[in-house]
């Protein structure tokens, strides 16, 4: 009797499976979709695809189907962008219709189903976060207010790294001091603290658990439960981990930093004068029941993964492409010192009088893209995008990185080229003035996190050729920049030793 009720409930499964795709093609028939690869029932493309949908791999499928194509990756319909004119229509023309965010079954639970800022979906939510989260983060104003935060971090690497007699023979790698220091530039910002060395114990243990989050969050191993619901259940001990180290994340966000700031917030007054951190900030929409404890801690697991490990991973590509490329390191080093004075540290105020360096950072951000998809769209309705029809809730990739490495849009892109910045390229910016070059999106749901990382990026990678030659291994020519892609991540496969001889003034 069982067995029959099992092969019964298997029959009705498959029917319903079927009449599902019917119905879905009869509808789909009404509609004018963006070409793409023919999709199986079910599956759609997702056996022809499979889980790697990174950057490089989409631009393969959109040099054979066009620069707008449709996936059907089993019940989920995906839409890839790949050139500046529809790229244009979703990120600013159409902001508001393509503004949205579709998730995943790992970032729902990193983010609470959308509790924070950059994953929930565009509304009311959305912008009471972003606008409680730009006065403490993301103006001017905070520029310089934490600017000689940002300038001391890095004269304490450069410091520490003059103490290290290998970094001038064998090498380091100069990445994990770099992510002490990044971690420092955020923590003093979010909670006016920092940690005092790469032994810290709680820096150990709150750089474990934000590495396995982004382990877990950027794998594409887990695309196939996400894309086909009646596989999930294969899913379950992988999502148990993610919630487990979302739990303790969190826990370990208000044990150790939001509640510290609490106790000291009650010994003294908290006016809008005496707000000294972001957390205040926070902190005080919470008292005015602006949000919840929970969007509290969900703005911390923002700053956590997006200032902190995008700024790192821009950093050593940077390092990286300077190691490989001596003769433009020479070039800027040669700048610095012309412009400065030798051994004369550069600061906030000085990056913007540095032409290369700006050119260096533009071009790093081009080539190594750090989210070379950007951060996922989507429309909650149908939409029409380059004269095609787009079904409701479809996942919107627009290919950032692509379009900032067409040869049809840029001279010589596989070249390492800071010069392009400076001659045929003068006038293109990051923040998104030309829609060839979006290492930040552009629109509405942009990275504010811009007006941070360029000032950071300018001081670090400033400081760091100034005080040295930045060299490969003995017995290298050049370093190892394979790539290692994620759902929305580009960095460095092998984080590198670099030979870093100091200079003298």
């Amino acid at each position: 009797m069982d067995l029959l009720l099992v092969e019964k409930s298997l029959l009705a499964l498959f029917v319903a499976i079927i009449a599902a795709i019917t119905v879905s093609k009869l509808r789909g028939k009404r509609l004018r979709l963006p070409p793409g690869p023919l999709p199986v029932p079910i599956f759609g493309n997702w056996l022809q695809v499979g889980d790697d949908l990174n950057h490089r791999n989409l631009t393969d499928l959109a040099k054979k189907f066009g620069n707008i194509l449709l996936l059907r990756m089993g019940q989920r319909n995906l839409v890839v962008v790949s050139s500046p004119e529809p790229a244009k229509e979703v990120l600013h023309t159409q902001g508001v219709e393509f503004g949205s965010r579709t998730r995943n079954v790992v970032f729902d639970i990193f983010t609470g189903k959308g509790q924070d800022m950059v994953f929930t979906v565009y509304g009311e939510h959305w912008r009471k976060m972003r606008r409680i989260m730009t006065v403490p983060f993301f103006t001017n104003k905070v520029v310089q207010q934490y600017r000689y935060g940002w300038e001391d971090e890095a004269a304490r690497v450069v410091e520490d790294v003059r103490k290290i007699p290998e970094a001038a023979s064998t090498g380091i790698v100069l990445r994990k001091r770099l992510q002490l220091m990044m971690y420092n530039n955020m923590y003093r910002i979010m909670f006016d603290t920092r940690f005092e060395s790469e032994e810290d114990p709680l820096f150990l243990k709150l750089k474990a658990l934000n590495g396995e989050r982004s382990r877990l969050a950027q794998s594409f191993d887990y695309n196939y439960g996400d894309f086909i619901p009646i596989l999930r259940p294969f899913l379950r001990g992988y999502l148990k981990i993610c919630k487990e180290v979302k739990e303790r994340r969190l826990q370990l966000f208000k044990d150790y930093f939001v509640e510290e700031r609490k106790k000291l917030a009650s010994t003294k007054s908290m006016s809008n004068e005496g707000l000294k951190c972001a957390i205040d900030h926070i902190l005080d929409a919470q008292r005015k029941g602006e949000i919840n404890e929970d969007n509290v801690l969900y703005i911390v697991e923002n700053i956590n993964v997006a200032a902190i490990e995008t700024t790192l991973w821009s950093i050593e590509w940077g390092i990286a492409e300077l190691v490989n490329h001596p003769e433009i390191q020479k070039k800027l080093r040669d700048e610095l010192d012309a412009k400065l004075g030798p051994g004369v540290q550069v600061t906030e105020p000085d990056t913007q009088k540095l032409p290369y360096l700006q050119a260096v950072i533009k071009e790093t951000l081009r080539l190594r893209m750090a989210i070379p998809l950007l951060v996922p769209h989507m429309n909650l309705n149908e939409a029409k995008l380059g004269g095609y029809d787009i079904p409701a809730e479809s996942k919107i990739l627009v290919n950032a990185w692509w379009l900032a490495n067409n040869p049809e849009n840029w001279k010589n892109p596989e070249e390492f080229r800071p010069e392009r910045f400076l001659e045929e390229e003068s006038k293109v910016e990051a923040n998104g003035n030309d829609f060839k070059y979006l290492p930040f999106g552009v629109g509405r749901r942009s990275c504010p996190g811009i007006i941070l990382a360029l000032p950071i990026l300018g001081i670090t990678i400033g400081r760091l050729v100034q005080n040295f030659e930045l060299l490969p291994p003995p017995g290298q020519s050049k370093i190892d920049t394979t790539e290692k892609g994620g759902q929305f991540s580009l960095h460095i496969l092998k984080h590198s030793t670099i030979v870093a001889k100091p200079r003298a003034f």
